[in-house]
């Protein structure tokens, strides 16, 4: 199962400005994408807030990350000061997702039950450190939250439309 970063379900986060790259305004940029070079073919790109927009093109591939110009952007000062910018894309921009793909925005806020039916608690974040997805659930008799593997054997039920998670721990999680 995969995801996609996101905070509304109106907008989605496709990638973030890491900083300048070269002296000529040249930034290096994070995709989120799946392709990652498909966040070029969005159109323009988007503050958290919609304030600001980017045009982008990318150059080159860099380490970490993808060599990009923004329009207006043209010195090493003015591309280092949009270091941290996550960039936006409105849905309907992004092609529709697998059945086994989900957006975080989806997710974030749905409970999540065991196979027993018994409430675990709620989605709370997904957070992704290289080797796949977890599922960060928060539950009141918890002191520390429970992370949850996010794969078709740990997780093999999101119903988005009843606004649930069926959850089948692993041995030794619960």
């Amino acid at each position: 199962m995969g995801s996609v970063m996101t905070t509304s379900p109106e907008r989605i986060c496709v990638g973030s400005i890491a900083g300048a790259f070269g002296v000529q305004g040249e930034v290096r940029l994070k995709s989120f994408c799946a392709d990652p070079e498909a966040i070029a073919g969005y159109g323009p790109l988007y503050t958290a807030d919609g304030n600001r927009s980017f045009s982008i093109k990318l150059t080159r591939p860099v380490a970490g990350g993808l060599g990009a110009r923004i329009a207006g952007v043209a010195t090493k000062d003015q591309a280092d000061a949009l270091r941290g910018t996550d960039l936006y894309v409105d849905r309907t921009r992004l092609p529709s997702l697998p059945d086994d793909e989900f957006y975080h925005s989806d997710l974030i806020g749905l409970e999540i039950y065991d196979t027993g039916g018994v409430l675990l608690g709620t989605l709370r974040a997904v957070h992704n450190h290289g080797a796949g997805d977890l599922l960060e659930v928060y539950a009141p008799t918890r002191k520390q939250p429970l992370l949850i593997p996010f794969t078709k054997a740990a997780v093999p039920t999101v119903d988005l439309a009843a606004r649930r998670i069926v959850a089948d721990l692993p041995e030794g999680l619960d």
